[in-house]
């Protein structure tokens, strides 16, 4: 899948928050077709960042969602800051 597909956008919740200073985690709105695989080659291209892992649900709404965590030399909350998330 081509990687601007497969990210829909990315979310600043107050959880997404705690995750990215605590966890160094990004949290982001994915397609629904889309595997981990996918996300995790999605990211490391657009955004240029290590990827150490992705976890993905959907939620009540039908929403896919992809909680990122990030390798310990990207820091989450530079990559938000970049993305103007914070």
């Amino acid at each position: 899948m081509e990687a601007y597909r497969v990210i829909k956008n990315p979310l600043s919740t107050e959880k997404a928050i705690r995750l990215m200073e605590t966890e160094n985690k990004l949290l982001f709105v994915v397609d629904k077709k889309a595997t981990k695989e996918d996300v995790k080659k999605a990211v490391e291209k657009v955004l240029k960042v290590k990827v150490a892992k992705v976890r993905t649900f959907v939620n009540q709404k039908g929403q896919k969602r992809a909680y990122i965590t990030l390798s310990p030399e990207s820091l989450a909350v530079d990559v938000a800051t970049e993305l103007g998330l914070m």
